[in-house]
């Protein structure tokens, strides 16, 4: 697909196959592992399947390994993509943002005219940084969680949109 030209780590960006899956699973569960207030594992292959059904996953490879993916979905004129997650041992090399642009550049190819995407409220730090990225509020609603919050925890969703 691309090679992502902002990241500290070279990266080859690509399309997801079915083989893909173990080790996106592992990305992600890794990348994940800081929601606590979360039950159990972020994802399996069940939850991939699903997702897989409606939409896409885009990985990143560095030196033969995966190091990032995120799920990219057309929805309509309209993008979005979500669980983005770069391998915990190669984070702050700009994989994110390099995963952001390819979920964005997905959309566009699309004919997508703008990208949403939902943060829980329990990771009120992800926000500055999709603001940072030109990504604005526009609104919230309840989060339906695929697996338990522990007890006494309340969550919902922050949407956030960009203009393509």
């Amino acid at each position: 697909m691309s090679a992502a030209k902002n990241s500290q780590l070279p990266v080859d960006i690509r399309a997801a196959t079915a083989g893909d899956v173990p080790e996106m699973i592992r990305v992600v569960n890794a990348a994940f592992a800081i929601e606590t207030f979360l039950e159990g594992p972020r994802t399996d292959e069940a939850r991939m399947a699903a997702m897989t059904s409606k939409g896409a996953f885009l990985v990143a490879e560095a030196g033969g390994r995966m190091v990032a993916c995120v799920y990219v979905e057309q929805r309509g004129e309209r993008g979005y993509f979500g669980m983005l997650a770069v391998d915990p041992g190669s984070q702050g090399k700009g994989l994110g943002r390099a995963m952001v642009e390819a979920a964005e550049n997905y959309c566009r190819s699309r004919g997508c005219i703008a990208v949403d995407i939902s943060v829980l409220s329990l990771r009120p730090e992800l926000l500055p940084l999709y603001q940072k990225l030109g990504y604005v509020k526009i609104g919230t609603e309840e989060f339906q969680p695929s697996r338990p919050l522990k007890d006494g925890i309340l969550c919902h969703i922050v949407i956030l949109s960009k203009q393509l």
